[in-house]
């Protein structure tokens, strides 16, 4: 990655560092229920195996019960689709498309042999903006944005990882590295994990080349 940025967006990185780290979608961490299935949420889920790859069985947390029980954005309609256009049907995840839509980066998820995603719910985006006023505007009308060196696809690829992992894999792990080079800490436990602070809502979706956790709060990568 380039160690040298335009001032411009040095400025759009301090006040998104500024407002991400003081906003979450107010919802409360992953508690170990499934969802995706006929049935409601369960809390006689599967225990992850920390193989990295997970079952429908497996998925946990809060917001898995707004995540339709059938067609494409549903946990078995996600499963067969790589990870970028899983998150595409996904309701929870429209904002998050739309960002990966701008930089071009769904190509280069979509053939990713394995990885892990931190994937923002729109609820997370809301509190972000509503926090600072025009920093989404701001980062996806970028004249770059469209540049894998862009400030919004460096944010991006803070949320992924070049390794799948599940659960217990990620607890166990402590910190991952990410695509934007810079790791990124992992604390709580596998039933209810936090991602440099913010809480899973829904984890452990499984899609074909990623193993995806739905999380409250958009992370920005530390200032170079």
């Amino acid at each position: 990655m380039r160690k040298i940025q335009r001032l411009a967006a040095v400025g759009a990185m301090a006040a998104l560092t500024v407002a991400a780290g003081a906003c979450s979608s107010g919802q409360e961490p992953a508690t170990g229920g499934q969802a995706g299935e006929s049935s409601s949420p369960s809390a006689g889920a599967t225990a992850p195996t920390g193989a990295g790859v997970t079952t429908i069985s497996q998925i946990f947390g809060p917001a898995c019960s707004q995540v339709p029980k059938e067609g494409p954005g549903s946990a078995q309609g996600m499963v067969d689709d790589p990870v970028a256009t899983a998150a595409s049907h996904n309701p929870l995840l429209t904002t998050l498309t739309k960002a990966v839509t701008a930089t071009n980066l769904a190509d280069t998820l979509n053939s990713a042999p394995a990885l892990t995603v931190f994937a923002p719910d729109d609820s997370a985006f809301q509190a972000l903006e509503a926090k600072n006023p025009g920093t989404l505007n701001q980062l996806t009308t970028a004249p770059n944005v469209a540049s894998g060196d862009s400030q919004l696809a460096k944010i991006l690829k803070y949320h992924v990882v070049d390794h799948r992992y599940d659960a217990v894999g990620l607890v166990q792990a402590g910190t991952v590295d990410t695509l934007e080079g810079v790791k990124i800490r992992v604390g709580g436990t596998a039933a209810a994990p936090t991602v440099d602070g913010a809480p899973v809502v829904c984890g452990n979706i499984p899609t074909k080349n990623a193993t995806v956790f739905v999380i409250g709060q958009v992370l920005s990568p530390p200032a170079s």
